[in-house]
């Protein structure tokens, strides 16, 4: 505990009345405006603030002694007031406040509680020990709950509703919980919490493009937001310097939502990424996904299902994150799933769960990697292995061989094309004669946004944007430009819903010989276009000519 240091007089009258001045144009608290004013850390800032008031100062540790008293001021009310009542380890009452220019709430909080003795603390401090009690309580109400049953480890499930969220108190809780039901309503596939010098940005992936729906002023409740994720995802408070990855369950209209949940460190707090999975909606629509269900062109879809269909070997697909390569792979498993087959997956994570498909999850913490459960699934007896993705030259050995020897193989690489999938392997160290004889072929995919139906309207193509698609006036007659105006069914974007594109690389002998022979990419394009490849951009420009998506569109998703 820190005690006020005698002759320690920082906090001058002259600078408490500048911080006034400023809090007042900018809409703040004194006591916030008079810590960035004085320009101290935040330890000295409190000493200096103990010293001016005559109050003792807790630190994070002296907090960690104090028991809360809930009872007499409520969870809501200690985050809205920025005050504890609580007890020392005397059990005297001691009251804790992070803002001492507050007469009206110190007035407020000494007739409920009558303080045996008054501390401060800052306000960071005391926001992370109000969410480590939050996360306290929920842990004894789950005990209490499970404890019947024995069952004390069970991951908890939050119920939200529009009746639930109203009646929130806590204004943090409202607003968490409010956009996590706002983006389950919209589709959204991420959460976006994004914190800068004025405070929190709220932000939706839809449709693969971020969209701004709020904005919250202030660090402090930027920093109250993302603390609240953290008690969600189990997450620790306290710790704001390093990247923290958790996840957490929601109950909303009767079915379970999954969120895993990315904190980042930043100059000015902390960001997070909520990816949101409906894993209940996602196994129903597997059970009847197939490849026509992906939007994909006749030629590309037959190439996959024939690849597909091969007895052994290795089917790639690539592309960029949530470009929906493992869609596109359930969806080719599910097709020829007939029952007399062994499939085992491993994935990190298990999207959706596959009928009649041993899934298994990736866990690093306990020592399963790709490698190591790829290794497993090979005496496990199987005749097809979906590997969620190759990421390392471990991972990438044990696939080929497996695909060499009577296994077929699907799994995902992270790259651009078909072309750079090759140089991926060959960079991590693979065989290429070993690669190029387990390698039936490649599929590169992306998703593109379509014109929404309900505001689309013919356009005139914009002579920049032409050229810059590398196109001239030649040859573009007879195309149909169409754009959406933007409506309240697209939500102002002009775009409504999403379809797969892809280019599919079959190889023969004479692209084995090439790849095996390390060819250049020139050589290797050259003979991929002999042997029938339909370039991605060919393949999304004829959606352009029949008005079905836009150059920007195009040039956003494949450049």
């Amino acid at each position: 505990m820190n005690h006020p240091k005698e002759g320690f007089a920082s906090l001058t009258p002259h600078l408490v009345n500048q911080a006034r001045r400023r809090a007042l144009a900018e809409g703040c608290l004194l006591v916030d405006a008079l810590e960035t004013e004085c320009g101290l850390a935040s330890s000295d800032f409190m000493v200096a603030l103990g010293h001016l008031f005559d109050y003792p100062v807790f630190s994070m540790t002296d907090l960690h002694g104090v028991e809360a008293r809930f009872d007499v001021i409520g969870y809501s009310e200690s985050i809205q007031r920025r005050v504890l009542a609580g007890e020392d380890g005397q059990g005297e009452p001691l009251l804790v406040l992070a803002d001492p220019f507050d007469a009206q709430t110190e007035a407020w909080a000494r007739r409920r509680l009558k303080p045996n003795r008054i501390v401060l603390a800052h306000a960071k401090d005391l926001s992370a020990y109000l969410a480590r009690q939050e996360e306290r309580m929920r842990a004894m109400q789950d005990i209490v709950g499970n404890g019947q049953d024995g069952d004390v480890g069970i991951e908890t499930t939050e119920d939200i509703s529009l009746a639930r969220i109203e009646e929130d108190a806590s204004p943090v809780v409202k607003l968490v919980n409010s956009t996590i039901y706002d983006a389950l309503k919209l589709q959204a596939s991420d959460i976006h919490l994004e914190c800068d010098a004025s405070g929190l940005y709220i932000k939706y992936r839809i449709d693969g493009v971020l969209v701004q729906v709020g904005q919250v002023s202030g660090l402090e409740m930027a920093e109250q937001v993302v603390s609240r994720v953290k008690v969600m995802a189990e997450l620790d408070i306290a710790e704001r310097r390093i990247p923290q990855d958790g996840r957490f369950k929601v109950r909303i209209g009767g079915r379970e939502i999954d969120f895993r949940v990315s904190i980042m460190p930043n100059l000015f707090g902390e960001d997070a990424v909520l990816r949101l999975l409906d894993r209940q909606a996602l196994t129903a629509q597997a059970q009847t996904l197939r490849l026509d269900d992906l939007g994909l062109d006749a030629g590309a879809m037959a190439s996959i299902r024939r690849l597909a269909g091969r007895p052994h070997g290795m089917l790639l697909v690539t592309g960029p994150t949530g470009s929906g390569k493992t869609t596109t792979l359930y969806a080719a498993i599910t097709e020829i799933n007939n029952g007399r087959d062994k499939i085992v997956t491993i994935e990190d994570p298990v999207e959706y769960r596959l009928p009649r498909v041993l899934q298994i999850p990736v866990n690093e913490k306990k020592g399963l990697t790709f490698a190591r459960g790829l290794r497993s699934i090979l005496r496990h007896d199987p005749d097809k292995i979906l590997v969620g993705e190759i990421r390392d030259e471990e991972t990438a050995q044990i696939a080929v061989q497996a695909a060499l020897t009577g296994h077929l193989v699907f799994t995902t690489v992270h790259a651009n094309n078909v072309f750079d999938v090759l140089g991926r392997f060959l960079h991590m160290g693979v065989d290429p004669y070993s690669f190029s004889a387990a390698l039936n072929g490649i599929v590169a995919q992306r998703l593109l946004r379509l014109n929404c139906p309900h505001c689309v309207s013919d356009v005139a193509p914009d002579d920049e944007e032409v050229a810059r698609a590398g196109l001239d006036q030649q040859q573009i007659l007879g195309w149909k430009f169409r754009q959406g105006k933007g409506c309240g069914h697209c939500r102002g974007t002009g775009y409504r819903g999403r379809r797969a594109a892809a280019e599919v690389l079959v190889l023969n002998d004479h692209l084995r010989e090439l790849i095996a022979e390390r060819a250049t990419a020139s050589r290797l394009k050259e003979a991929a276009a002999e042997a029938g490849l339909v370039p991605l951009r060919d393949t999304v420009m004829g959606w352009v000519a029949r008005g079905e998506t836009t150059l920007a569109e195009v040039e956003r998703v494949a450049g």
